[in-house]
């Protein structure tokens, strides 16, 4: 077959296309073994990157001298890793119950917040908000029995009914508080913390049999001193499930701890630090390279201004007190019960920083994590801080806020008199006082602590006068503590109609001397002392002194002090008039182990038994010393007693051996000065007292005995 030339060149043409494309083709095979294979084996490679977050190491709380009160100790935590523990609630089950069982064999104890009993019949032991806030995550409703609530967690976990009793409830208890921590994939749960070494030993040698625990090294909270003012240290936990949405937005992830209550609290962003990221790089299964991207910063330190050895010691003052009180009673301590409670306050007079604070009876913060339970049913309720939220009635401690008023609205003067003859008539009511005497002035009526004195100066000052000063002091109100403290009420037409009470006009008087329906606390009381201390200028009370960084080697931040509010004053006399009162009250009959008369020194006090409808009545004291020049100022409480004045002695002796290092002497301070403008000479015998200064001389005869 003869072939034509466009036969040729077709044929040409689809060869040279052939060839070519053979030749890219060839090239492009080369290009990709040769000149790209390195490009194309990395991208054969699986490559992943995973961020571990690093836990902070949350910083210390130490007192005023540096010593630790909350440290860090590094200890073993047992975990449940979500990615690796059975999906399979029984699975998983049985997995919890074989560590349980390792646990408990090795006496180690773990984490739980049902409250519910562990015994049959099952009862609810926790407060209301944790049995609501049980029904609520079982989504039950308020109705619900123990019974129903224990069934929910069985069924939604798949609990085995043939497991016995005790381990349906732990199990039960467990699978509760994986709840609440939010056990998931992105947030594994801690089952126990700080466990002893042979348990350690113990879960790992078995550990291939429980899938999900892990033992990790971290830094764990460690309580170096938990007698020290435990009701405001507070304590740290996991973020529950339902704190989680509000505390995400402030930088918070699930599986962190957090203050609870207290110092731990109200300063956890200072002390919880900033946790660092390590980033992990697998490739085809193996790590390649571990980096941290974003380094740890660890918490900074707490400072407070509580001295550890004086706390220690208005503790000791305290119980001792109430311990030895039936040894004190006599005549007037017939009606009295037992004595058990109390509570001292004792502030720094130059700026309200908190000292010392006791309250009996109290606890150790160690037996609040291992034994709560046994605190919550103990009598008297430890867990309960008088210094900071008792609520009682001043007494004749408030006739101070009374005398300055009135000096201070020029309806008396420190010269000014009242007559008192035992009974005062007022709208038809007739108001007795403790003794008779006579034309009586400011100083001497301070005292003696005169009621009809004070009787006669509220019917001109008024209960809105009253009122107003009360709040100038601070009653009423917070005293701006950190950790939060009670308002209590003042004693008006107001607070009577909140509490459902009729308000009479023979209330005022009662007002003016610290009975009515007031209600304060020893840490108001000892700010109201204060107040006086520095002539009207009332500092906010406050237990932190200053930041430091972790290692307490650089002071970050000294705390200044507030001044919450600035009593003007019309003289000089306003304040001094009431201190010269308070002197003179602390002359009155002391036995020789109690007088305040050995010191060196002046000291301020005022001293009150109000009444209380659930006792006979309180025993409170104010004060503040040296008064000329006032270190420190402080208040107490006794339930149900009497004399607690006799503490004051010990409470000053002891901040002088426990904060300054010295003792307290008259050999150390001089010969006792006398009040300023007069001289008090007090007859135990005849309980005469002469008064006489430079303006007025005033002899006045007694037959009553000073609060």
């Amino acid at each position: 077959m003869k072939r034509t030339a466009s036969s040729y060149v077709k044929l040409t043409l689809a060869s040279t296309l052939v060839l070519t494309s053979c030749c890219l083709c060839a090239w492009r095979l080369i290009k990709i073994q040769v000149v790209e294979n390195e490009t194309y084996a990395k991208s054969s490679v699986s490559t992943q990157t995973y961020q571990q977050m690093i836990s902070a190491t949350r910083g210390e709380i130490v007192d005023s001298e540096g010593n630790a009160i909350i440290e860090n100790k590094v200890g073993y935590n047992i975990v449940i890793e979500p990615d690796v523990f059975p999906e399979d609630n029984a699975e998983g089950n049985q997995v919890l119950l074989n560590m349980l069982e390792i646990m408990e064999e090795e006496g180690t104890e773990w984490n739980s917040s049902l409250p519910i009993s562990e015994t049959t019949p099952y009862t609810f032991t926790e407060d209301d908000d944790a049995v609501e806030s049980l029904k609520e995550n079982l989504n039950l409703n308020v109705y619900a029995t123990v019974e129903n609530c224990m069934d929910k967690l069985i069924e939604d976990y798949d609990i085995d009914t043939s497991y016995s009793q005790q381990e349906q409830y732990e199990l039960a208890a467990i699978r509760y508080e994986m709840q609440l921590c939010g056990f998931s994939l992105s947030n594994r749960f801690t089952l126990a913390e700080d466990v002893p070494l042979a348990t350690v030993m113990a879960l790992k040698e078995k550990g291939v049999t429980m899938p999900g625990m892990d033992i990790v090294e971290e830094p764990i909270r460690s309580i170096a001193q938990g007698d020290i003012i435990p009701h405001e240290i507070g304590t740290v936990g996991s973020i529950y499930a339902e704190e989680y949405e509000e505390l995400q937005a402030e930088g918070y992830d699930l599986d962190d701890i957090i203050g609870k209550s207290g110092i731990e609290r109200a300063f956890d962003l200072t002390l919880r630090g900033s946790d660092g990221v390590k980033e992990i790089t697998v490739e085809n299964g193996e790590i390649v390279s571990s980096e941290i991207t974003t380094p740890v910063e660890a918490g900074n330190t707490v400072q407070l201004t509580v001295s550890s050895d004086y706390q220690r010691e208005l503790q000791t003052i305290l119980e001792n007190f109430i311990a030895n009180f039936d040894n004190l009673r006599d005549d007037k301590t017939t009606e009295l019960g037992e004595v058990s409670c109390g509570a001292i306050v004792v502030l720094d007079a130059t700026d309200g920083g908190v000292l010392g604070m006791a309250t009996a009876p109290t606890y150790d913060l160690n037996d609040y994590k291992t034994n709560y339970e046994d605190l919550l049913s103990k009598e008297n309720t430890p867990l309960f801080n008088r210094a900071t939220d008792g609520l009682y009635r001043p007494g004749s401690t408030f006739k101070t806020i009374t005398a300055i008023a009135g000096l201070n609205e020029s309806i008396i003067t420190r010269s000014s008199t009242y007559y008192c003859g035992h009974t005062y008539r007022f709208k038809d009511h007739d108001y007795n006082c403790t003794g008779y005497h006579g034309d009586i002035s400011l100083t001497r009526a301070l005292q003696v602590s005169c009621n009809i004195f004070f009787y006669q100066l509220a019917e001109e000052l008024t209960i809105e006068r009253i009122s107003e000063y009360a709040t100038l002091f601070g009653l009423g109100q917070s005293t701006g503590l950190e950790t939060c403290d009670a308002a209590g009420h003042l004693s008006n037409q107001e607070t009577f109609e909140e509490l459902g009470v009729d308000w009479t006009v023979g209330q005022v008087l009662q007002s003016a001397i610290g009975q009515g329906e007031w209600a304060v606390t020893p840490l108001q009381m000892a700010n109201v002392a204060c107040t006086i201390a520095n002539n009207g200028t009332r500092y906010e009370t406050h237990l932190v002194d200053s930041i430091w960084d972790y290692n307490h080697t650089e002071c970050l931040e000294e705390i200044e002090p507030v001044i919450a509010e600035q009593i003007t004053p019309i003289d000089d006399d306003v304040f001094q008039a009431v201190e010269d009162g308070m002197i003179a009250a602390s002359t009155n009959s002391f036995p020789d182990a109690y007088s305040l008369s050995d010191l060196g020194f002046d000291v301020a006090i005022k001293t009150g038994t109000p009444q209380n409808s659930s006792r006979v009545q309180d025993s409170f004291f104010i004060g503040y010393a040296p008064a000329d020049d006032p270190e420190i100022a402080f208040a107490g409480v006794i339930e149900g007693g009497e004399y607690s004045k006799y503490m004051i002695h010990s409470i000053i002796q002891a901040y002088y051996q426990c904060v300054k290092g010295e003792d307290v002497t008259a050999d150390n301070y001089g010969s006792k000065s006398t009040v300023t403008g007069m001289t008090v000479v007090t007859d135990e015998s005849s309980n005469l007292v002469t008064a006489s200064s430079e303006t007025t001389t005033t002899a006045v005869t007694s037959t009553s005995v000073a609060e």
